[in-house]
């Protein structure tokens, strides 16, 4: 009984040799022909069934069980597959968790959940329905996670990253995910949404708190990133607005709505705003008080003595060797007023300024009048040069500088 088991599949294997060689008789030419006619039969047939309009495209029925495994098979191994050789940076900073949180409350809770939010209902209703992340992200390492939220998934209304140049920003995202399967709900409304407001509070807080004002729920949603108070929640997630000139503020969101500066995170929020609202947020913000004793870093960024005269010299002076102009002839401190449409940018946040030279310098900021100008500076400036820079600004207090008259729309 065991050698008839064990000749079982040579057995099987000779029959199917004799009937293919009684189907082709023993011609490999008549072996093409029979492969080609079955091809252009199941084709044919296909096409039928998809013509009589028998397939069910209705997204109240589930897939075939064997349809959902075919899928699942086929997007495992393409993602697996097209994510060799991505390089992960090191996404244990918590400036990049902070940023993805912000975007992830505004773009993607709703399809995939949150601690302590389920999915929409709507979404639950999709033919595939979107996970609930929490409880799926472990199963993904940050490569392929990476490769998902940058490229999207075709037919699952995954999109890809709208501003596909900004991976920086993609990686914030999948520097938050690493993150959330372990966060409590508290943990994330206070990622997602900061400190809220007490009401009846002064200053921007009454302005929030008054929803029939058409630019209440806008600030509302502002203010998860950027702080009530526009000072970027202290950290160098988000930059500081307050105090920044009106002209410059209202050019930059204009900048965003159309696609000219890139950003995954702001082009959404600003296209989806009208002309009108941005002016009123550029004057909101331009109307904050900026607050000098804030600090810029979470360290009130220390350099020695030595480091920072080397830096006031290359910002006052530039770098004439390799072509780099004065910084504070644009952004001040100087005497003097400055153009309006140039930032302010003493006591931003270190993080946030060393980024946005690294995106000058790669010529993925723009959409200023004015971003040439940086484009050329900062494409000679070494990375210590950057770091300088960003560190030195960082570490001067706020003052309010004087600007040209802005022209009022």
């Amino acid at each position: 009984m065991l050698r008839q088991v064990e000749r079982l599949p040579r057995r099987i294997a000779g029959y199917f040799r004799h009937v293919l060689r009684c189907l082709t008789g023993g011609s490999w030419l008549r072996g093409i022909a029979l492969f080609g006619g079955l091809l252009t039969a199941t084709v044919f047939a296909a096409l039928l069934v998809a013509w009589t309009g028998l397939v069910s495209v209705s997204a109240n029925t589930e897939h075939w069980a064997v349809t959902r495994w075919f899928l699942g098979f086929a997007m495992r191994n393409a993602v697996e597959t097209q994510s060799m050789g991505i390089k992960p940076p090191p996404l244990d900073d918590r400036t990049l968790v902070l940023k993805g949180a912000g975007h992830y409350e505004t773009g993607c809770a709703a399809c995939h959940g949150a601690p302590g939010k389920p999915r929409s209902l709507i979404v639950q209703r999709m033919i595939p329905s979107p996970p609930y992340l929490p409880d799926h992200l472990e199963q993904w390492d940050p490569s392929e996670l990476f490769w998902i939220v940058h490229n999207g998934l075709k037919y699952t209304a995954m999109p890809a990253w709208p501003a596909y140049e900004r991976k920086d920003e993609v990686w914030a995202m999948v520097a938050f995910l690493q993150q959330l399967p372990t966060m409590t709900p508290a943990e994330y409304e206070a990622l997602a949404f900061g400190p809220t407001p007490a009401p009846g509070d002064g200053g921007s807080s009454a302005l929030l708190d008054r929803l029939s004002d058409p630019l209440g729920p806008v600030l509302a949603d502002c203010a998860r990133c950027h702080g009530a108070e526009g000072l970027g929640r202290g950290a160098g997630a988000f930059p500081k607005l307050a105090g920044q000139s009106e002209t410059y503020l209202l050019e930059s969101l204009r900048a965003y709505a159309s696609g000219a500066r890139k950003s995954g995170v702001m082009q959404p929020i600003a296209a989806g705003l009208d002309d009108e609202v941005l002016q009123r947020l550029a004057r909101h913000y331009a109307n904050l008080p900026a607050d000098a004793t804030v600090p810029a870093t979470d360290e009130a960024v220390e350099a020695d003595k030595a480091e920072l005269a080397q830096a006031l010299r290359l910002a006052e002076h530039g770098a004439t060797e390799r072509g780099v102009p004065s910084c504070t002839d644009c952004h001040g401190p100087k005497s003097g007023p400055i153009n309006p449409a140039y930032p302010a940018i003493a006591g931003q946040y270190a993080e946030y300024l060393a980024l946005q030279l690294e995106l000058f310098k790669s010529g993925h900021r723009g959409g200023t009048d004015y971003a040439n100008v940086m484009h050329s500076a900062a494409q000679r400036l070494t990375p210590e040069q950057i770091d300088q820079l960003a560190r030195y600004y960082a570490s001067q207090p706020w003052e309010a500088i004087e600007r040209v008259t802005e022209p009022r729309d």
